[in-house]
C-alpha cells in the first residue's frame, strides 16, 4: 500500500508536466506572438504608424513569464523564441491574416488603415503600434 501511495504521488506531481503541450502549439503563446507579427508587419509597411518597442519588449516579458507559469523551461522559451523557422512561421500566418484582410504588400493605404482601426478597438496589434501623424 505505501509503494501505491508513493506512485500515486509521483504521478500526481509528474502529471502537469507530462500534460504540457509543445510550446509552438500553446494558444495563448502563439497566438500573443502572432499579434506581434502581425503588428510589425504593419510598422513595416505603413510609414504613419510605427511600433511601440518598450511596449512590445513589455509583452514579450510577460509572454515569458506566463511561459514560465505554465512550465516551459527557460530554454525551450529561448529555443522557441530564436528559432528561424518558428519565426518565419509566424510571419508567413501575420502575412496571411492580413492578406485575407485586404493587405498586400506595396499597398500601404490597407496597413496604415489596418493598423489605425486595430489602434481604435485597442487590441493587443493596436497597443503594439502608435500614429505619428
Amino acid at each position: 500500500m505505501k509503494r501505491f501511495t508513493l506512485t500515486l504521488a509521483a504521478l500526481v506531481v509528474a502529471t502537469p508536466a507530462l500534460a504540457l503541450v509543445p510550446i509552438n502549439e500553446n494558444e495563448v503563446i502563439v497566438d500573443t506572438l502572432l499579434q506581434g507579427f502581425i503588428g510589425d508587419a504593419i510598422d513595416d509597411n505603413c510609414s504613419t504608424l510605427e511600433a511601440r518597442k518598450m511596449r512590445a519588449l513589455n509583452e514579450l516579458t510577460k509572454l515569458r513569464d506566463y511561459a514560465l507559469k505554465e512550465g516551459y523551461t527557460g530554454q525551450e522559451i529561448r529555443d522557441f523564441v530564436t528559432s528561424k523557422e518558428e519565426k518565419a512561421k509566424g510571419k508567413a500566418m501575420a502575412a496571411e491574416i492580413l492578406k485575407e484582410r485586404g493587405a498586400e504588400p506595396g499597398d500601404e493605404a490597407v496597413y496604415c488603415a489596418i493598423g489605425e482601426e486595430e489602434i481604435a478597438k485597442g487590441s493587443l496589434i493596436g497597443d503594439l503600434l502608435r500614429s505619428t501623424k
